[in-house]
């Protein structure tokens, strides 16, 4: 579990951390090693707009990976900031790519907001959210999310 012992950037550090083990736990089909990131007390919104208290992420997921051949997260962090010594929020834009594919499905885009606070140097998700990305009547904007991301894609394969 990503640890700070100091405030500031490496809190923000930490909590860069832990939105990476989230959805390279998600990418794992990981249910209990994703749900082990958030505060009990926390909550999460997925893409469908599911509202799943933080307590029970495990069980919320663990028939969607039994049950769906889940698409696999590529993801650009845009923002890391401390609110308080003991929060910090993140903003991400996230893409997908389908089972078997190469490529991003950019119906799947979405825009991501991870809030994290610390408990005695643990950070834990109080609050993660997931937004379709949809950009109605603006697709410069859709096509622009999937066009930086295809890039993320291919420097993380090349």
């Amino acid at each position: 579990m990503p640890e700070s012992t100091e405030h500031g950037k490496s809190s923000e550090s930490a909590v860069s951390a832990l939105y990476e083990e989230l959805l390279a736990a998600w990418n794992r089909r990981d249910a209990r090693g994703y749900a082990a990131l958030f505060d009990p007390a926390g909550a999460m919104v997925g893409f469908d707009g599911s509202q799943v208290p933080g307590s029970e992420v495990a069980d919320h997921l663990t028939p969607i990976f039994a049950d769906h051949p889940t698409a696999a997260y590529v993801w650009k962090v845009r923002e890391v900031c401390s609110l308080t010594d003991e929060v910090v929020l993140l903003r991400a834009i996230v893409g997908m790519v389908p089972p078997g594919r190469t490529e991003l499905n950019p119906a799947a885009n979405a825009v991501q907001s991870l809030v994290a606070q610390n408990h005695a140097g643990t950070w834990r998700i109080v609050l993660f959210h997931n937004t379709p990305a949809q950009y109605h009547g603006r697709p410069d904007l859709a096509e622009q999310h999937t066009d930086e991301l295809t890039r993320v894609l291919r420097d993380s394969s090349g």
